[in-house]
């Protein structure tokens, strides 16, 4: 069972009476390649500020995986469309193998399965052709919960995976952030936030013409001001992405979702499965450090806390 990590701000309560404590690692280098061929030696894993055995895990080869394509509508996310233009394609290394089963969630104010899970890509170009803008909603938390849903019903034995295109602000959301970090640790989940800025977009578009009934006598800078306040007090995949050792990623052009896209590919297979087994693990909040131990440079990602339950009577 996969524990998720939490940061200390947040007080989320998460629990597991899991004796295990799985840690996906990615290692790249500082300019951001990934980072290939490491041994468990080479890892320092810390519980506590103690150090413990770590053990890594082989990805089966040729590992299937299981996708949700999470892909806001609502309010201004019909203008990131162009720029997603070429996610299918982007997508076809994965298809190419056979093994993999993609469904898509699309949401405004809430999220609805438009695409079940199929091995037929050509099925999910047809409804990433098809998006259509949504209402003034963007409930990101309740579309990743009913994403992770999804997921946790596919086989165990595949690699289940969260991609996210979202702006980084919720409006509207019923879930809660504890609730929806809780879930990705217990079904396994590894998530890739891509997110785009309605105000920096919205510049963007001002500058080249293509939101002409947007547009004012310039930019709304009272706007623009009011979305990065929001934007500052919660980035919502941002944090979700830190709290279970996900990734986030900000895109404003094609160029740079198609940049964005291309790490996600690469770093899909790119973990190393990390795990600890913790010996009666004291209740409550335990931190959680990845190092290596002759790291230099490189960057080590990985989940940073897990709640330990204690046994039930």
């Amino acid at each position: 069972m996969l524990v998720s990590g939490i940061t200390p701000a947040q007080e989320t309560t998460l629990r597991t009476q899991a004796n295990v404590v799985l840690i996906p690692t990615l290692v790249e280098e500082a300019q951001g390649e990934v980072v290939y061929g490491l041994a468990a030696k080479d890892f320092l894993v810390e519980d506590d500020g103690v150090e413990m055995p770590a053990r890594l895990d082989d990805a089966p080869e040729g590992q299937p995986v299981s996708l949700v394509l999470a892909i806001q509508r609502g309010r201004r996310a019909a203008y990131e469309f162009p720029r997603m233009q070429g996610l299918s394609t982007m997508l076809e290394p994965l298809f190419a193998q056979g093994t993999t089963r993609a469904a898509i969630v699309e949401f405004d104010s809430a999220a609805s399965l438009t695409r079940k899970f199929t091995r037929d890509d050509a099925l999910i170009t047809a409804e990433l052709q098809s998006l259509q803008p949504g209402d003034g909603g963007a409930a990101i938390l309740d579309a990743i919960k009913s994403s992770v849903d999804l997921l946790r019903d596919e086989p165990q034995e595949n690699l289940r995976v969260l991609l996210l295109i979202s702006e980084n602000h919720d409006h509207g959301s019923q879930c809660k952030i504890e609730d929806v970090v809780a879930a990705i640790g217990t079904a396994n989940v590894l998530m890739y936030a891509l997110a785009f800025s309605p105000g920096v977009s919205n510049i963007l578009d001002t500058a080249r013409g293509t939101n002409i009934n947007e547009m004012q006598n310039g930019v709304n800078f009272l706007d623009l001001f009011y979305r990065t306040a929001q934007a500052m007090r919660k980035n919502v995949p941002a944090t979700v992405a830190a709290m279970t050792g996900g990734e986030h990623e900000l895109f404003t052009t094609r160029k740079k979702f198609e940049v964005r896209m291309t790490g996600f590919t690469n770093h899909l297979h790119g973990r190393y499965l990390l795990s600890i087994s913790p010996t009666n693990p004291h209740p409550g909040l335990h931190q959680l450090r990845v190092r290596l131990r002759d790291g230099g440079n490189r960057v080590v990602l990985a989940r940073t806390s897990y709640w330990a339950e204690a046994p039930k009577p």
